[in-house]
């Protein structure tokens, strides 16, 4: 036999009981979003190569070092969306969105592409659920997403004690490139102590030396110049006011002034959802987002305010305590045959009460009654019918509830019914 090739390395598959646990993260995520007026918006995978570019930013990792990108056939390059916000833009702008609503809420579920380093929670493919707001320029909006995110965040089972929502503001543009200048002239000064890294990050993208890891440029960050010094008053009183507004929601948040986010997009208020609950360690970052005021009129649409945010599927799960199987629905019935005359008999008393909405398993090997108990409870059934040459005669069956132990005979024409009162 020819051997079957491994799966790509970074991209996993997703399979029973754990795609449960997917489930409930993703239903919890629909409800809360749509609570909110929130509309899924369903993009391709695939987007031609400059939309990346210009919206993440050439010289961010994301586009020099790790997207998936290839020509097609037509010669043209594309790439697999590395994020959700430029294709959700893109969309927005095609449509002209602004014309059919003047405030459009979005939001969307699925796999992003990059290829860097495949770490616990960080994947080659990995699963974001994200959210875009287009058309309000208000402060409130900012507090109100924030806010959403940390209520998703509790209405998943992380306890409110574990979860930090970390803030900070960006100003506008021209005071983030005035910012920029202020961090070449630092570095510049103790360039000798900078890694290669952190150099090449000096002449492309000096606010991501912040982000370093290295312990010695941690030390040079210290003392690096704090963007919130130098914004303008009007951004000063926005980012009080989202803070004001935060308090308002009942949201506790810190201020890091030296959080920056790996994108080029963003403007004015960002911020990340970090959390001590399970077993994430130290890169302990579930969410992350943002107000991006300025992209959908760089890729071609109308000056449009806009802010959004990604939370990360696979560490998100790595954060919710329980087990895989604790997230698995039980099933309601399990049919066992004890013969083929008992498997003809049970599948079309098992397909009503399927098709009434009830979960329900047929063994299609016949066996002994013992064997079927056993598989009944490993598939966490609530009641099993174990079906012989006694009761395709009578018509009657008998309905054991593996919770109590109790039995029931029951006629085949009261059999949903009963099982409905027992599973109820």
């Amino acid at each position: 036999m020819a051997e079957v090739p491994p799966s790509v390395k970074g991209m996993n598959d997703i399979v029973a009981p754990e795609v449960s646990k997917w489930h409930f993260l993703e239903q919890k995520a629909r409800d809360v979003l749509e609570s909110f007026s929130y509309r899924e918006v369903r993009t391709p995978i695939l987007e031609y190569t400059p939309l990346f570019v210009r919206s993440v930013g050439e010289v961010t990792d994301v586009v020099e070092k790790q997207m998936y990108t290839f020509d097609d056939r037509d010669g043209r390059s594309v790439s697999m969306r590395p994020e959700g916000t430029a294709s959700a833009v893109r969309a927005y702008i095609e449509r002209s969105q602004w014309n059919q609503e003047s405030v459009t809420r979005w939001y969307y579920m699925g796999p992003m592409f990059r290829h860097e380093r495949a770490q616990r929670g960080r994947l080659r493919q990995f699963h974001q659920v994200g959210a875009e707001v287009f058309g309000i320029d208000s402060p409130t909006i900012d507090a109100e997403v924030i806010a959403m995110l940390a209520a998703l965040y509790v209405e998943l089972g992380l306890p409110a004690s574990s979860i930090e929502v970390t803030i900070n503001s960006l100003g506008q543009p021209e005071e983030r490139a005035a910012y920029r200048d202020a961090l070449v002239t630092y570095f510049s000064a103790h360039r000798d102590a900078l890694d290669d890294e952190s150099r090449r990050r000096l002449e492309l993208n000096p606010l991501r030396i912040l982000d370093s890891k290295n312990p010695d440029v941690q030390a040079l960050v210290a003392n690096a110049p704090v963007l919130l010094d130098v914004l303008s008053e009007g951004s000063k009183a926005r980012f009080d006011k989202v803070r004001e507004l935060l308090g308002a929601l009942g949201v506790t948040y810190v201020v890091d002034p030296r959080l920056v986010r790996g994108l080029d997009y963003y403007t004015a208020t960002i911020f990340e959802v970090k959390t001590t609950a399970g077993e994430l360690g130290a890169q302990n970052t579930v969410c992350g987002g943002g107000r991006y005021d300025g992209l959908v009129q760089s890729l071609g649409g109308p000056k449009t305010p806009a802010l959004g945010f990604a939370l990360g599927v696979e560490r998100t799960l790595l954060a919710l305590a329980e087990p895989a199987e604790h997230y698995e629905p039980t099933l309601g019935v399990f049919f066992g045959p004890m013969d083929e005359a008992a498997l003809a008999f049970s599948l079309p008393l098992a397909h009503k009460l399927r098709t009434g909405g009830i979960r329900v398993e047929v063994e299609h090997r016949p066996g002994k009654p013992g064997k079927h108990l056993q598989r009944a409870n490993k598939l966490r059934t609530r009641l099993a019918i174990i079906v012989g040459g006694n009761e395709v005669a009578s018509g009657k069956l008998v309905v054991k509830d593996l919770a109590t132990g109790q039995q029931h005979e029951v006629p085949v024409a009261e059999l949903e019914m009963k099982v409905r009162g027992l599973l109820d």
